[in-house]
């Protein structure tokens, strides 16, 4: 992008200052590759404009980005979290259930 701006200043000023070398004397050429100096200089400043606006979005779409995989680690951790929960919850669980088995099995062979 910086090499297009670069060239659009490089080829206007390459034409003023052929146009004035050239020992041209017709003012309307002057003002012509004045024009296109200028005209240059305009497009290069949006170019600038538009170059510094995309960095700028992008630098937006990195932070989103850099959130979104803070967030996403924060849900992840909250699964696992849950899952222990939920694996100590059954262990117990069948623990009750074999000791109950037992309870039972020892009162109905008395």
């Amino acid at each position: 992008m910086n090499k297009m701006i670069t060239r659009s200043l490089q080829v206007g000023a390459v034409a003023l200052v052929l146009a004035v070398s050239a020992g041209c004397q017709d003012t309307k050429a002057i003002d012509e590759a004045k024009a296109a100096a200028a005209k240059a200089q305009q497009d290069a400043s949006a170019a600038m404009a538009a170059a510094n606006s995309a960095s700028t979005a992008a630098n937006s779409a990195a932070s989103a980005a850099a959130s979104a995989k803070s967030a996403a680690d924060g849900a992840q951790s909250t699964a696992n979290q849950a899952l222990q929960a939920a694996q100590a919850s059954q262990a117990c669980c069948d623990a009750t259930n074999q000791k109950l088995d037992r309870m039972f099995k020892k009162s109905v062979s008395k």
